[in-house]
């Protein structure tokens, strides 16, 4: 027996050293390009990256983009043009622990934290009492629920101005049964996630936290959007296997009958920004623009 374990201990040595100093993966051309477009802010002695564009002359709106996991803000570069020709400012930024802002470790990552850090570069940016609209998907969602709740509270800290109009993307985290545990393991295609640093598997087991205070905090932020009078728009790709059709759609309208909903072509999954750029460009600015 001791010299089973051993033989254990021998191997996993060097493959622990080898794992440990496997080298960052170089940035391609696009994220290269991408990063060099962006600026750093700091939280409480963390850099937090972001871009922000200025876009359309004659518009005042602001709309602010909030990725999901484990990607980046580079999920919305395929859409990004389209939108600085409607928007005066399109903003994204990496949450704490993706794409290119720190990823501290040992650290407790939060939901909570994360809109914090959007209201930190949001004060950033001047546009503490600007109206905002949200554009968020998967991960990127929670969040903006969290900032919906603070918005409607009466000790919010900025003047509850920051949501006034708000899009969802998909909402695996609201019903049991529809998949909510499975969203992380799911991708798109490894050139389109824009992460510049691969996460140890320690890492990625904190940020894999959100799922759980998804299911601890459910009725704060499902109870944010059934009670609030904020426009919600879902845009929704039927292939989506972490909500699967139709099931998903019957769930979310009747939950949230005030919602409206765009539905794209049925080879849509669960990455619409990156699939069918097009497509969801449309179905947003139709949103948008209906009021």
């Amino acid at each position: 027996m001791k010299e089973w374990w051993l033989q254990v201990g021998l191997l996993a040595v060097p493959l622990l050293a080898l794992y440990l100093h496997i080298p960052t993966p170089q940035l391609s051309p696009a994220l290269r390009s991408w990063k060099s477009s962006g600026s750093f802010f700091t939280y409480k002695d963390l850099n937090i990256f972001y871009r922000d564009s200025s876009g359309a002359v004659g518009s005042s709106d602001v709309v602010v983009l909030l990725h999901g996991f484990p990607t980046s803000s580079y999920d919305w570069s395929k859409i990004w043009e389209g939108l600085t020709q409607r928007f005066h400012r399109v903003i994204a930024l990496d949450f704490l622990g993706f794409g290119f802002s720190d990823k501290p470790r040992p650290h407790g990552y939060s939901i909570f934290e994360q809109a914090t850090i959007v209201e930190g570069l949001l004060r950033h940016l001047g546009l503490r009492h600007q109206r905002i609209n949200l554009l968020s998907h998967d991960y990127g969602d929670t969040v903006a629920q969290e900032l919906l709740h603070r918005s409607c509270h009466p000790s919010c800290p900025w003047g509850g101005s920051l949501t006034q109009l708000l899009l969802y993307l998909t909402k695996f985290h609201f019903f049991p049964g529809l998949g909510q545990f499975l969203g992380p393991t799911l991708s798109p295609p490894r050139q389109n996630f824009g992460i510049s640093n691969s996460f140890p598997n320690n890492f990625s087991f904190s940020v894999l936290q959100y799922i759980n205070q998804r299911k601890k905090h459910r009725e704060r932020w499902v109870g944010a959007l059934m009670s609030t009078s904020v426009p919600l728009h879902l845009i929704y790709g039927p292939l989506d296997p972490v909500n699967p059709h139709p099931e998903f759609l019957q769930l979310y309208r009747k939950v949230l009958p005030m919602s409206t909903v765009s539905v794209l072509d049925d080879h849509i999954s669960h990455y619409p920004q990156l699939e069918d750029p097009t497509g969801f460009l449309n179905a947003y600015l139709n949103f948008i623009n209906s009021f």
